[in-house]
């Protein structure tokens, strides 16, 4: 089936608006409240429940709503199932490598598995939309039009989002039975400009592993064990440290900088306190224009532990090509 993205009449495009930026202010406490008791919910009512977010998220992230909608009713059995219950887990998403949240241990495809336990639906939304744009095996799914329920169906499939061979027939017949193709025809004034938004690494960033949502909808990665941020234009010490409930001081002593120093968009930042040595890489060859300091910040090692390693005087440059130790100390000669 084919939908055409019609243009909406003016009127109709203000009234969509009004509505997303009421979305976007509510509480998710009051927007997504437990089906209580014994009650079950309704597919109807499942779709009435969460749609608006649904298409919070497509403005946001550039997932079809109608993808979202049907994920949530399929993995969550219209948000009935004890992970939808008793986690606010409503997508099936695992921990996976990188996660420290709560968690419920469930049987899935092996025993005792580990997945991921949310404080309220939207987190679990919020969540989803994230760990779809940030790994590079989803990449694809973004270059087609947001009205390509189809080919976002068949995309998850092939990219392992389930391991049902009917998965991406479910999805379709969820989207044509309940018409959910009809919220993904907002206009293109509000879907979001970007394929990602600034703070999902794109490229050679994408082997970042996510690790939560946090202040501000701050995206947190993990390198080396430690986690950081991408920072956002306009970004300096205190904002971020208001963000992330840090003091400003340790984000510029964390990253090796001064308080006199400025961030550029893109910078990674860590929050917490980078190890002495790589855990995985043993040697850097330096690339033209790199520093000592961008190395540190690549590879999540304190810039004072990257000199003594390499046996360098603080505050001297690497030459291009030279070989830098990462886990151990260079042997003398």
């Amino acid at each position: 089936m084919q939908i055409q993205n019609k243009p909406i009449p003016n009127k109709k495009r203000n009234n969509l608006k009004a509505i997303i930026s009421l979305i976007i202010l509510l509480s998710p406490h009051l927007l997504f409240s437990q089906t209580s008791g014994k009650n079950k919910m309704s597919r109807e009512d499942y779709i009435l429940k969460y749609k608006d977010i649904a298409i919070q998220e497509m403005v946001e992230f550039n997932i079809p709503a109608s993808i979202t909608l049907a994920q949530g009713i399929l993995e969550s059995g219209n948000g009935n199932s004890k992970l939808a219950r008793e986690a606010n887990n409503h997508f099936g998403i695992k921990c996976h490598k990188g996660w420290e949240g709560e968690f419920m241990r469930m049987n899935d495809d092996a025993p005792n598995e580990c997945f991921r336990k949310y404080n309220n639906p939207y987190d679990s939304y919020k969540d989803h939309s994230f760990f779809l744009s940030q790994r590079g095996r989803y990449s694809t799914l973004f270059d087609l039009e947001i009205t390509d329920y189809e080919g976002w169906a068949h995309g998850l499939k092939k990219a392992g989002y389930a391991t049902n061979p009917k998965y991406a027939h479910l999805l379709i017949k969820i989207i044509e039975e309940n018409q959910l193709y009809q919220h993904d025809l907002i206009g293109d004034d509000y879907v979001a400009v970007n394929k990602y938004p600034n703070e999902i690494p794109e490229g050679e960033n994408r082997k970042y592993e996510a690790f939560a949502v946090s202040g501000n909808n701050r995206k947190v990665f993990t390198n080396n064990g430690k986690k950081f941020i991408f920072a956002r234009k306009g970004d300096d010490f205190y904002k971020i440290a208001n963000d992330l409930n840090v003091y400003n001081f340790q984000i510029w002593k964390y990253n090796d900088l001064s308080k006199t120093d400025n961030l550029t968009e893109g910078d990674m930042v860590y929050i917490e306190k980078k190890r002495n040595k790589s855990k995985n890489e043993k040697h850097h060859y330096v690339k033209p224009g790199e520093t000592m300091h961008s190395i540190s910040q690549l590879y999540g090692i304190k810039l004072s532990k990257l000199y003594s390693n390499n046996r360098m005087k603080k505050g001297a440059s690497p030459r291009t090509g030279q070989m830098l130790w990462l886990q151990s100390k260079k042997p003398k000669k």
